[in-house]
Order: C-alpha cells, then sequence, then structure tokens
C-alpha cells in the first residue's frame, strides 16, 4: 500500500490529511495519507527514512527551504522557488508547485467580474506568495507586495493610505494571519477604506471565513478563501503522485 502525506510545522489548521483519506476511501485507492510535522526542515531525510513514503505535500513554512534537499525540481516550481509537492522516484526527491496552477485557476475565476483596469496589493512575501506573484505576473496584473519591513519593490502595511486602497481593488492575503487556530489575528491594514469595489482573496482555508474575509465582507467587498485553491493543487499534486 502506498503511503503519502504532509511535511510542514504546525500542522493542525491543515485539511490535506482529511482531504486525501476521503478521496482514498471514496475512489478505492489502495493508499494512507499521514501529518509530518517538523520543527526542523532538516530533519526530513530522517522522517522519510523511518517512513516508506511515496510522495509528500509541503506546506509553510518549508516551501522555499525544501529546494536545497531536492535532487530535482519541476521547471516551474524552479521559477517560482518554491515547492509544495514532492515525488519520490527511484529513492530520488523532485519537487514541484501545484499552487501555482490551484491560484490560477481559482483567482481568475473569482475576478472575472472586474470591469475596472486590475491591480492587486498582494499580503506577505514568503513561500505562498511566490506562486501568487508568478500568476499575477502571467496574465499582466500590475502588483504591488506588502510586508511588515521594507522591501525592494514593495511597501510596508504602514505605507497603505486611502490613496493606495482606491488604486489596488485587489486584496491578496497569501500570509498564515488569520489562519487556525489564531483566528483572531488579522493584518495591520485600514480596513475602512475597503468598499465594495474590493475584491480580497484569502489564501487562508481554515477558518472558512478569515477575520480579514469577514470585515471585508461587512464592507461590501466580494470574497474568497483557500479552499478552491486548496483542492484544485490537491487534485494537481495527486496526477503527479499517479503518474509516478
Amino acid at each position: 500500500m502506498k503511503k503519502f502525506g504532509l511535511i510542514g510545522y504546525p500542522l493542525e489548521h491543515s485539511f490535506s490529511k482529511f482531504y486525501f483519506t476521503e478521496k482514498f476511501k471514496k475512489e478505492g485507492i489502495q493508499a494512507t495519507y499521514e501529518n509530518f510535522s517538523l520543527t526542523n526542515i532538516d530533519n526530513l531525510k530522517t522522517i522519510l527514512s523511518q517512513n516508506k513514503v511515496d510522495g509528500f505535500n509541503v506546506t509553510i513554512p518549508y516551501k522555499e527551504s525544501i529546494i536545497h534537499l531536492l535532487d530535482d525540481i519541476d521547471s516551474e516550481a524552479k521559477i517560482v522557488g518554491a515547492v509544495n509537492c514532492v515525488k519520490i522516484s527511484n529513492n530520488q526527491l523532485i519537487g514541484y508547485n501545484t499552487d501555482i496552477i490551484g491560484f490560477e485557476k481559482s483567482f481568475l475565476s473569482f475576478i472575472s467580474a472586474i470591469q475596472t483596469p486590475k491591480k492587486a496589493l498582494v499580503f506577505g512575501t514568503g513561500g505562498a506568495n511566490k506562486a501568487v506573484v508568478h500568476i499575477l505576473k502571467k496574465h499582466q496584473i500590475p502588483f504591488l507586495q506588502v510586508s511588515r519591513n521594507e522591501i525592494l519593490n514593495g511597501i510596508t502595511y504602514a505605507d497603505i493610505d486611502e490613496k493606495t486602497m482606491q488604486e489596488y481593488s485587489i486584496l491578496i492575503n497569501t500570509t498564515p494571519v488569520g489562519m487556525y487556530p489564531k483566528i483572531e489575528e488579522v493584518l495591520p491594514i485600514p480596513y475602512h477604506l475597503i468598499t465594495d469595489k474590493h475584491f480580497v482573496f484569502d489564501l487562508v482555508y481554515n477558518p472558512e471565513k478569515s477575520k480579514l474575509l469577514s470585515i471585508a465582507e461587512n464592507q461590501g467587498a466580494q470574497i474568497k478563501n483557500g479552499l478552491d485553491m486548496l483542492h484544485i493543487q490537491a487534485e494537481e499534486a495527486w496526477k503527479i503522485f499517479r503518474n509516478m
């Protein structure tokens, strides 16, 4: 029986084990899926030596740091600089990024109703950010990255003002802020400036409606969480695992 799993820390928020376990049961697939909580990515080899794993997904905070442990990496994942899916073939670790297609399909369907020019504020600069930025560039959507600290070609949260919020109608959260169990956490943005002209996409999917999305909805904005993206990227990961 094949075994798959999820690498990350913490993993209490993740739906991946439930998703794949239910999928395997429903489709009669002889496989299991386990969570492997790692406090240090350098312990990955130990985990793999103790468990005969055929492939695994990667979540925060290791989508970037896992790359140096891989034997090979898919060309698009290499461009993005982040990996969320690893196939094991002939004891070789091969990295992929299914967040790319997951975000692309979910996001494009979400913003299809925007009639005015599309411009996006992207909150966060971590591993999940890489797929988002890649897709925005691909579809020629101007964007500005926002971080707690000063970054090249970006701004800090403190720099967001009324002019910024009027110019950027799309708000994308790529950080884990507001994710279970810290569901009361919020990004330090001027929420009172969110209007019914805004589209707010939060990659967080647990809870289904983060505090960011709840506030934005109350302000009249269109909202979407990361659950649809999760399902799409999981199915893309399964295609990779299945074709080993």
